[in-house]
């Protein structure tokens, strides 16, 4: 994670960038991993985490009528976290995640392991994927971040072009 957090860092300086994460499932972990990186204050400027619907709505702007209707895990929540993550912060680039790490909570339809993942450049149209990852609730949440490292690292090495 280490190596991968470093990379991506040297990425977003290169550019002059600035990240900022929407966290819901890992509960900070992502940002744990990048502020792990000793300088991180140079391309980092914030993350939120919002683990409970509330915190959603009131820090992202993720709307009442998405949670109610689709849930929080979703695509469009997703979508909306990102969105706001832009909005409520200086960055270029975001990555939003929320997800069912387990061990309970799971459905047939939003089985334990089902992640959304949600990223956006600034300016630019977001996307998004739903993943499967599989173990217990630490295996799921280390995947979602290596997963959103490496998303990152891909989109700040390709760029907004």
């Amino acid at each position: 994670m280490h190596a991968l957090a470093a990379s991506l860092g040297n990425q977003l300086k290169s550019r002059g960038w600035q990240l900022a994460l929407a966290e819901s499932c890992t509960g900070g972990a992502i940002a744990q991993a990048v502020t792990d990186i000793a300088g991180s204050s140079a391309w980092f400027d914030r993350g939120f985490v919002t683990y409970s619907n509330a915190a959603k709505m009131e820090m992202l702007g993720v709307k009442y009528a998405t949670l109610e209707s689709v849930g929080a895990v979703s695509q469009e929540t997703a979508l909306e976290m990102v969105a706001g993550a832009l909005v409520n912060s200086h960055a270029d680039l975001a990555i939003a995640v929320t997800g069912i790490a387990g061990p309970e909570g799971g459905t047939l339809e939003k089985p334990v392991g089902t992640v959304f993942i949600a990223w956006q450049c600034r300016g630019q149209a977001a996307d998004w994927i739903k993943q499967r990852f599989m173990g217990d609730r630490q295996a799921v949440r280390r995947q979602v971040v290596e997963f959103s490292l490496r998303q990152l690292a891909k989109l700040a090495l390709e760029g907004a072009d």
